[in-house]
C-alpha cells in the first residue's frame, strides 16, 4: 500500500501492513483518523484536541478540563499530527492550526474495523455452509435418496438464498463496527 503526502516537498512513503499496523497503535492517532473520518472537511486543532481527550477520558466534551485538552493538544501538535502529515495520512497545517482527510484516511479506516470479542464467527459459519452445500451436491450427483426427491434447482436456489441472507445480514450488522463505536476506559490522571 503506497502512502504519500500530497504536499510538493513530501515524497510518496510505501507502508507496509506492519508499518501501517505499527503507526495505529497510538491511540490518538487512531482517534484523528476516526474524527476526520466522522467529520469530513478541515477541522481545527483546538476542536480536534477537545474531542480526542474526551474520548479519551470517557467524558462529554464539555467536561474536559484544560490540563486535559492541553495534553492532547501538545502531543497532537508537536508529535502525532506532524507523522501523519509527514506520511500524507492527513494533511496538517501548522500555521492555520487545520487538519484535513487526504484519500490516504480513507484507506487506513479499513485497519480501524474491529470486531467485538462475543462476535459470531463469520468465517466459520461461511465454510460450514460450503461445506454443506458441497455435501448436498455430490448426494445429488450420486442419486442419493432422499436428497434426489427435492429437485436440483430448488436446492440450489435455497442455497442461494441462505448465502444472500447471510451475507446481507452480516453486512447490515458490521457497517459501522469501527472504533469510535467502542470508547475507552477513562484514564488515571
Amino acid at each position: 500500500m503506497s502512502f504519500g503526502s500530497a504536499t510538493p516537498g513530501n515524497t510518496s512513503v510505501n507502508l507496509s501492513k506492519s508499518d501501517i499496523f505499527q503507526l495505529l497503535q497510538n491511540e490518538r492517532r487512531r482517534y484523528v483518523i476516526q474524527y476526520l473520518r466522522r467529520n469530513g472537511g478541515p477541522v481545527d486543532l483546538g476542536e480536534l484536541a477537545t474531542q480526542v481527550a474526551a474520548w479519551e477520558y470517557n467524558c462529554d466534551c464539555p467536561d474536559i478540563s484544560k490540563k486535559q485538552r492541553k495534553r492532547v493538544y501538545t502531543t497532537l501538535q508537536q508529535t502525532h499530527l506532524p507523522k501523519l502529515d509527514d506520511l500524507g495520512i492527513v494533511s496538517y497545517d501548522p500555521d492555520a492550526g487545520t487538519i484535513d482527510r487526504t484519500p490516504q484516511t480513507d484507506e487506513l479506516t479499513v485497519y480501524l474495523e474491529i470486531v467485538p470479542g462475543r462476535e459470531f464467527p463469520w468465517r466459520e459459519y461461511y465454510l460450514s455452509l460450503g461445506a454443506v452445500s458441497l455435501a448436498i451436491l455430490a448426494t445429488l450427483w450420486g442419486n442419493i435418496y432422499p436428497f434426489t426427491a427435492i429437485p436440483a434447482l430448488v436446492w440450489a436456489t435455497m442455497l442461494a438464498l441462505v448465502l444472500t441472507l447471510s451475507a446481507a445480514y452480516q453486512t447490515f450488522l458490521g457497517r459501522e463496527l469501527t472504533l469510535d463505536d467502542y470508547p475507552t476506559a477513562p484514564r488515571e490522571e
